[in-house]
């Protein structure tokens, strides 16, 4: 296969990509498109505009001394813009200022690497310089390595090794011109050219399967996490519990689990609309998280009630706890669009039993909640104490 071949391959299979891309959706928080995604976007025109106008040049059909290095500027841009996409979605925010001037310096060292030489150092500097950028990419895709799916460590592991072959061009050019043993310019050539390739495609396919995957995940998070306060739903709270309901079953440190209701909280929603609702309960999740360690777990179980599981923590450090809680919420002024609201939560505190199933654990936490509410609101009840069973006669 010739290189023109090989590079209108390169400069349609950009272009279907680009053709892909504009059906893909990818859901964003904020609404539109991803920050990445349209960064990324621009990275395949710029490299399908590269690539073609290199075919074009190869042809004769535009003067070659004036394509080549417009090409060749394009395509070093648009794989710059794909590992600052790949940077992007790894959630370095601050890519281009990095990007900007390394790529200007590319460019530059490239087109004077032309001027001096148009084959031996020109091919030198494309090499090294889309290998630097592909290996930029890989990082990218490995940031986080230990929490990393086995897609993305593939993505990262792959792109890393063809990048090495892109650069293995360049390295020989300029240590061994005349080939190095079996590996001659010829059959380097080629594994340069069917590396590209292999980039295009894995840069491809690899970003919709990460897109596929994100969704996946964040369609398993919606199943445990309540995306109005950011906390354990009903759901999530009860899959944190179970094994601790099975560990209070052996001789060990108790564990204590908080009920908490808003007071007279239907009056905010009716007074100041649902809006202002929402934004009481986020600041008051908020507030309750300050209160609360890294290994205790905060949830939503219904409407305005939540849930708080305290291991290794006594009924009566629990309360305490409560307590402080109670006294941060009291203290809260939320400021809404049309007032400043102030609430007041009650608390029912318990510990979790040998005995307990999630059913009596629930009812007796709610118990003593209710007490606390009929005691007067803004206030701490603990749950009775255990019955002693009565030796027999």
């Amino acid at each position: 296969m010739d290189s023109t071949t090989i590079v209108l391959a390169l400069a349609l299979g950009n272009l279907a990509i680009c053709a892909a891309l504009f059906f893909f959706e990818q859901p964003h928080e904020n609404g539109g498109r991803p920050a990445a995604l349209t960064a990324w976007g621009w990275s395949r025109q710029m490299q399908a505009a590269g690539w073609l106008l290199l075919a074009i040049g190869g042809a004769n059909i535009v003067p070659e001394r004036l394509a080549l290095p417009v090409a060749y500027g394009l395509v070093i841009a648009g794989v710059a813009w794909e590992a600052g996409a790949l940077w992007e979605r790894a959630g370095g925010r601050r890519w281009r200022s990095i990007a900007t001037p390394a790529l200007v310096l590319a460019v530059g060292a490239f087109l004077l690497c032309y001027w001096i030489d148009e084959i031996g150092l020109r091919a030198l500097a494309a090499s090294l310089i889309l290998a630097a950028f592909y290996l930029s990419a890989a990082a990218a895709l490995a940031r986080g390595w230990a929490q990393a799916s086995m897609l993305r460590r593939f993505l990262a592991l792959a792109t890393a090794l063809l990048a090495l072959v892109v650069g293995a061009r360049g390295a020989l050019v300029l240590l061994a011109p005349s080939g190095w043993g079996w590996m001659s310019n010829e059959l380097l050539r080629q594994l340069y050219s069917a590396a590209l390739y292999l980039l295009m495609l894995l840069g491809g396919f690899g970003w919709l399967l990460l897109g596929k995957e994100d969704v996946q995940d964040q369609l398993a998070r919606l199943e445990v996490v309540d995306p109005l306060v950011d906390c354990a739903n009903r759901r999530g709270f009860f899959q944190v519990l179970a094994p601790w309901m099975a560990l209070a079953r052996r001789p060990g440190p108790p564990t204590a689990l908080v009920l908490f209701d808003l007071d007279q909280f239907k009056r905010v929603n009716d007074s100041y609309g649902h809006p202002a609702g929402d934004v009481v309960l986020r600041t008051l999740v908020e507030v309750c998280k300050r209160q609360l360690r890294d290994s205790d777990q905060l949830g939503r179980l219904v409407g305005v009630e939540f849930a708080i599981l305290l291991p290794r923590t006594s009924q009566e450090d629990a309360a305490m706890v409560a307590e402080r809680m109670r006294a941060a919420i009291a203290a809260t002024k939320v400021k809404t669009e049309r007032a400043m609201i102030s609430l007041t939560a009650s608390f029912g505190v318990t510990a979790i039993r040998a005995d307990d199933s999630s059913v009596t654990l629930l009812a007796r936490a709610d118990e003593a909640l209710r007490a606390a509410k009929e005691g007067g609101r803004d206030r701490v009840a603990l749950a009775s104490p255990a019955q002693a069973i009565p030796a027999e006669a």
